[in-house]
């Protein structure tokens, strides 16, 4: 999760962003999921090199947030990550610190009308990119039973994935987030501490936005992009993210071809304070790695 508007900026776990990517003056970074800018400005305070960075989003509303630092020579890029590496990566660009934030941005969540948020009555949307066709209510009311049944399992962890599929298609067409919620919710009667639409608002959102496709690919081309001795963080919020990204950075740190050492043994997250200050960052998860000098 991003960062919060300018009212209400919290970073997720910016100190060990800070720790572990060591910026020193002078140093290139790219900013994957820059949003509203909370990492690239602590980053820039030490790098006081803003026209070595490189912010990228695919978010409209992020993008016009980060003109502050496009002002001061920051360069910005309107796309989604994997577009942006590959973009990056044709033209033989190479840095020294790479950063990606997976989560979804408090705007996102605070925004009702963006659809991420089962808590307030809202169109079906959750698309980070508004202009890309593939919203969550054609995902809920055009799939196929067995389809929203897999993606639940699969994207959402659902044990219920079956029933609540079921319940969904019975209940078609849906319009809103409370709609949909409410459906979910009868699947788990009683209380629990995690709202029981939770996993399925993930899950669809995960399809919606294709997230853990799209860092399948890029995480390699990250790596790739890295100078050596240059750094890469990844936050993800949730499993399979998280599983994606060690498996990856093993994958690139073994055998006589290793590409990478991983700085971080067991993912670095959230303190009690942090938590305390920033409920987002429970969590949030931190791996890093670095390239080997060849």
């Amino acid at each position: 999760m991003h960062q919060t508007d300018q009212n209400n900026h919290i970073p997720v776990l910016l100190d060990d962003v800070l720790t572990i990517l060591k910026p020193e003056k002078g140093e290139s970074y790219v900013d994957m999921t820059a949003g509203y800018g909370g990492h690239a400005s602590a980053i820039l305070a030490q790098t006081a090199a803003p026209e070595l960075m490189t912010l990228v989003d695919r978010d409209e509303q992020a993008i016009a947030a980060l003109e502050p630092l496009a002002s001061k020579g920051a360069h910005i890029i309107h796309a989604d990550f994997l577009t942006a590496s590959q973009q990056l990566s044709n033209a033989g660009k190479q840095y020294d610190m790479i950063l990606a934030d997976l989560g979804v941005s408090s705007p996102h969540l605070d925004k009702a009308s963006r659809g991420f948020s089962f808590t307030t009555d809202a169109p079906l949307d959750m698309r980070m990119d508004t202009s890309q066709a593939l919203t969550a209510a054609d995902v809920v009311n055009r799939y196929t039973e067995e389809e929203l049944s897999d993606i639940l399992w699969r994207f959402g962890e659902e044990p219920k994935a079956r029933q609540i599929a079921r319940m969904i298609v019975r209940n078609r067409p849906f319009t809103t987030t409370t709609q949909l919620a409410k459906i979910v919710t009868k699947a788990w009667p009683g209380h629990s501490k995690v709202h029981p639409a939770t996993r399925t608002f993930q899950a669809v959102r995960i399809v919606v936005n294709n997230e853990l496709g799209l860092l399948e690919q890029a995480l390699p081309l990250w790596i790739d992009l890295l100078k050596p001795g240059g750094r890469v963080g990844v936050i993800s919020f949730h499993s399979l993210e998280d599983r994606i990204v060690k498996r990856i950075f093993a994958e690139y740190s073994e055998g006589y071809e290793a590409k990478v050492t991983v700085l971080t043994k067991k993912p670095v997250t959230g303190s009690d304070k942090e938590i305390v200050s920033n409920p987002r960052a429970r969590s949030a998860k931190l791996r890093a790695a670095e390239k080997i000098n060849t």
